[in-house]
C-alpha cells in the first residue's frame, strides 16, 4: 500500500505539468512593431521579404508588424520612439533617425569613406565596428542587431552637373552628415519627409536629391521628376542597420533572436546583389536620366576635402577618432591591395 500511495502521489503531481503544456503553446505570440526608413515601393526590396519570412518561420510564436517611412512616427523621431518603446524595432541609418550616440555621424553616408558595398560588412565583421556599435547603443537602451550596405550616394537633379561650380545653390534632399559635407561646395541641404520628396521636385522646392544611387531613383519614382544623374558619388554605400528596443530584445527567447538575425542577414545579402546589379543595368539600359560626370582631376578636390572632414570629426571625441582611424587603416589596406579592391 505504501508503494502504491507513493506511485499515485507521483502520478497525480505529474498531471498538472502535462495538462499545462498545451496552454503554453496556445499563448498569444510576441508582437512587435517595426518601422523602416523606406517607402512602400522601396520596402519591397529592402525589408518586406525578410519580415514575411521571419513571421512564417516563427510559426505563431512571434509576429513583426512592418510600417513604412513616417507611418507611425517621422523618420527624425525614430530613435526616440524606439528608445521609449513606442515602437519595438527600426530599420534605418543612425544619421537620419538622429541617434544620440558617438557613432551617429558615421551612419548613412560617411563622405568618401566607402568605395563598394562589400566595404560595409567587411568593416563591421572584421574591423571591429559591430562591437563598437553594440556597445554605444546599449548605453542608450537600444540593441544594435546588425549592419548592412545599401546603394551609393549620387546626385539626381533637374539641371546637369558637370563641374563643382554647378553644385552651388542647389537645394538638395540629403542626409544630415552628407549635407554638412556638401555645404562646403555650395549645396543647400533640405530636410523633408521621404514621401514629400517627389512633389517637392515637381514644384521646384527641391533642385535634386543626394539620397541614393540610381536604383532607388527609379524604384522610388524620382527618375520621373529629375533629368540627370551624376556618376561621381560621395560614398560607395549607405550604412544602415536593424535596431531593437533593448528591453523588448531581452524579453525574446534566444531561438527567436537567432531567427531574427538570420532573416535580417538574408535581407542584407539580397540588397548586395539587387543594388549591385541595378546600379549598372539602369545606367546602361534606362533612358529617363542622362548621366553626367565631373572630371577626376576636379573631383579630387572633393576627395581631399573629405579627408579634412574626417579629421574634423576625429577631433570631436576619442571614440570618433578611433573610428576614423579604422576607416583610414581600412582604406589604406584596400589601396595597397590594388585591383579589384581599389582602382585608384
Amino acid at each position: 500500500m505504501t508503494t502504491r500511495r507513493k506511485f499515485l502521489t507521483t502520478a497525480a503531481a505529474s498531471v498538472p505539468a502535462t495538462l499545462a503544456a498545451p496552454a503554453v503553446l496556445a499563448q498569444a505570440p510576441i508582437k512587435w512593431r517595426m518601422q523602416t526608413y523606406a517607402g512602400p515601393a522601396l520596402a519591397v526590396e529592402v525589408v518586406d521579404t525578410c519580415i514575411r519570412q521571419f513571421n512564417e518561420i516563427a510559426q505563431g510564436q512571434m509576429e513583426i508588424e512592418l510600417y513604412h517611412a513616417d507611418q507611425l512616427v517621422p523618420t527624425g523621431e525614430l530613435f526616440r520612439a524606439l528608445q521609449k518603446g513606442t515602437i519595438d524595432a527600426v530599420q534605418s541609418d543612425d544619421d537620419s533617425m538622429a541617434s544620440p550616440t558617438e557613432v551617429t555621424v558615421f551612419g548613412g553616408y560617411f563622405p568618401l569613406g566607402l568605395r563598394y558595398s562589400l566595404d560595409v560588412p567587411a568593416l563591421f565583421n572584421h574591423w571591429g565596428l559591430d562591437e563598437i556599435w553594440k556597445e554605444e547603443y546599449a548605453k542608450v537602451g537600444v540593441r544594435h542587431i546588425s549592419a548592412g550596405s545599401w546603394d551609393p550616394c549620387n546626385f539626381a537633379t533637374k539641371t546637369p552637373i558637370k563641374s563643382l561650380e554647378d553644385l552651388k545653390g542647389l537645394r538638395v534632399f540629403t542626409f544630415p552628415t552628407a549635407g554638412r559635407f556638401l555645404s562646403r561646395f555650395g549645396v543647400v541641404p533640405v530636410t523633408l519627409p521621404w514621401e514629400d520628396v517627389e512633389v517637392a521636385l515637381q514644384t521646384g522646392e527641391l533642385d535634386g536629391i543626394a539620397w541614393s544611387g540610381i536604383t532607388e531613383d527609379y524604384t522610388s519614382g524620382w527618375a520621373n521628376v529629375t533629368n540627370y544623374f551624376l556618376t561621381n558619388n560621395i560614398s560607395g554605400a549607405w550604412i544602415g542597420h536593424f535596431f531593437a528596443n533593448l528591453d523588448r530584445w531581452n524579453e525574446v527567447p534566444d531561438h527567436l533572436k537567432t531567427l531574427m538575425e538570420v532573416c535580417f542577414n538574408s535581407s542584407h545579402y539580397h540588397r548586395q546583389h539587387w543594388y549591385w546589379n541595378g546600379e549598372a543595368s539602369l545606367r546602361v539600359n534606362e533612358t529617363k536620366l542622362e548621366s553626367t560626370t565631373i572630371p577626376d582631376s576636379e573631383w579630387q578636390t572633393v576627395e581631399d576635402e573629405a579627408h579634412k572632414f574626417w579629421d574634423e570629426i576625429a577631433a570631436e571625441s576619442e571614440l570618433k577618432a578611433k573610428i576614423v582611424g579604422i576607416f583610414k587603416a581600412y582604406n589604406e589596406t584596400m589601396v595597397k591591395a590594388g585591383k579589384p579592391y581599389r582602382y585608384s
